[in-house]
């Protein structure tokens, strides 16, 4: 199973075509798989976190990590946690424990604000967010160290 990296650009001009986007992007994702999420302020992270889970299957509201840090989201055969890093330095990050459930096979880690430790990621999606104008984003989607076989599933989803 060869590994690869990709990169996928994205235009959304609304926050229901970003929740979209994460929808289409949850089909790709599997027990084990870490999602970086980065961006400004604002930028569309959680929202695209909130498609993710509502892709997934998700009924229920999706609030923000910024203050628990990291809140849980039990599905029958998987657990998503969805961290925020925002107010971590490098050593509180490392001393999160997230090492608990980054790559455990039941387990799917969505990581805001996880720049801080894209260091110590060996394979790992990052999901970049930049403003274009008023509610338009440019999405840039970066496989690193993925199998290919995904990477050629998400040109198909995305239709690029």
């Amino acid at each position: 199973m060869m590994r690869t990296d990709l990169n996928l650009e994205l235009e959304s001009g609304s926050p229901v075509q970003t929740i979209n986007y994460g929808r289409l992007f949850s089909k790709l994702l599997k027990g084990g798989d870490v999602v970086v999420l980065g961006g400004s302020l604002g930028a569309g992270k959680t929202t695209f976190a909130k498609g993710i889970l509502k892709g997934l299957g998700w009924r229920k509201i999706v609030l923000s990590p910024s203050f628990t840090l990291i809140r849980q989201y039990p599905f029958r055969k998987l657990m998503v946690y969805h961290a925020d890093l925002y107010r971590l330095n490098k050593a509180s990050a490392d001393n999160l424990g997230l090492e608990e459930f980054l790559y455990a096979p039941q387990a799917l880690a969505i990581i805001e604000w996880g720049n801080k430790i894209i260091p110590e990621l060996p394979s790992f999606w990052e999901v970049r967010f930049s403003y274009v104008a008023d509610e338009q984003r440019q999405i840039l989607i970066k496989a690193n160290a993925i199998e290919q076989e995904r990477l050629i599933k998400i040109k198909r989803i995305f239709g690029k």
